[in-house]
């Protein structure tokens, strides 16, 4: 059995992505790690950081990106479908760049990947998600912030990026067929400091909406993002990936973040802070055992 890792990138050391850290979590269990690297700004350090890593399993392939594309994501997918062609392995194990799996859980990957790899009908693995906000030391259990993705597809001829590369699809827009397993993605995306959170928001938006609606909007937004009252967000009291331990020690704006539970917001309301969906997550917790009770879902699931 062989295991890919993959991934598309760019700009990533200019927007405080921890694409060193997300490689080298997996690099372990991975046979060769495919990196579709767009083409950096000049001010970016992102193939020195992955270079850096000194290891032969990572292949890097060089990519440009077409402002063409910069519509509802769908140069993300196109690269994430570029690499994910390039692997080779019999599974495959996609990783955005501000995602990193813990040591403790590879263990358990391994054996899922081993254990399923001659039951075809299963296309893929389901991961649960920590999303961190603000800081570390905070996090988003709440309804509105997806709790579980695929992150692991066969290497299956018809399988595909979805969307702007959240997920996986196969032939003609059909769910995968995928097993949870007790793994989980840390996703470091909401822990920047403020001005490159907002930087690399503006950044994202173009992709979606086009750079020149998205550069007239921002012109009248705040140069730093407000996390807001992060004193009403749940404090997360697990350990992080080992990989992860240097990254986070670099962490400079806390002064600027809002550990209270009162807020002015200088920008519209987030689904965490809204009531209703506040009030959903509460309803969850208590009825439900903290699943959603209408929860975004992009698979079927298998029975064991």
């Amino acid at each position: 059995m062989k295991i890919s890792g993959f991934t598309m990138v760019r700009n990533a050391g200019k927007y405080y992505f921890p694409i060193k850290e997300s490689i080298q979590s997996v690099l372990p269990i991975v046979d060769e790690f495919i990196v579709a690297l767009g083409n950096n700004d000049p001010d970016d350090n992102t193939r020195s950081l992955i270079e850096s890593i000194n290891s032969e399993k990572i292949k890097i392939i060089d990519r440009t990106w077409s402002e063409k594309d910069f519509i509802d994501g769908k140069i993300f997918a196109d690269e994430t479908t570029f690499a994910f062609n390039n692997c080779s392995g019999d599974w495959c194990i996609y990783l955005q760049a501000d995602e990193v799996i813990h040591e403790k859980d590879l263990p358990l990957i391994k054996k899922a990947c081993t254990e399923n790899l001659n039951k075809k009908n299963i296309d893929g693995f389901l991961f649960n998600y920590y999303h961190f906000f603000g800081d570390y030391e905070h996090y988003l259990p709440f309804h509105g912030w997806y709790k579980n993705e695929i992150r692991i597809i066969r290497n299956t001829e018809g399988i595909y990026s979805y969307k702007d590369a959240q997920s996986f699809r196969k032939g003609q827009n059909q769910k995968l067929n995928i097993l949870p397993i007790d793994a989980h993605i840390y996703h470091y995306g909401w822990v920047r400091p403020p001005e490159i959170m907002q930087s690399k928001k503006k950044e994202q938006d173009s992709m979606h909406h086009g750079k020149e609606k998205i550069q007239k909007e921002y012109q009248t937004k705040p140069e730093h993002f407000d996390y807001g009252a992060l004193g009403k967000i749940p404090v997360f009291n697990k350990s992080h990936p080992k990989v992860m331990d240097d990254f986070r020690e670099k962490i400079y704006w806390t002064g600027e973040l809002n550990y209270t539970k009162k807020s002015l917001l200088d920008r519209d309301k987030m689904k965490h802070e809204k009531f209703r969906y506040r009030l959903l997550t509460l309803l969850e917790n208590i009825f439900n055992g903290g699943r959603d009770f209408m929860g975004y879902s992009n698979w079927e699931k298998v029975r064991k």
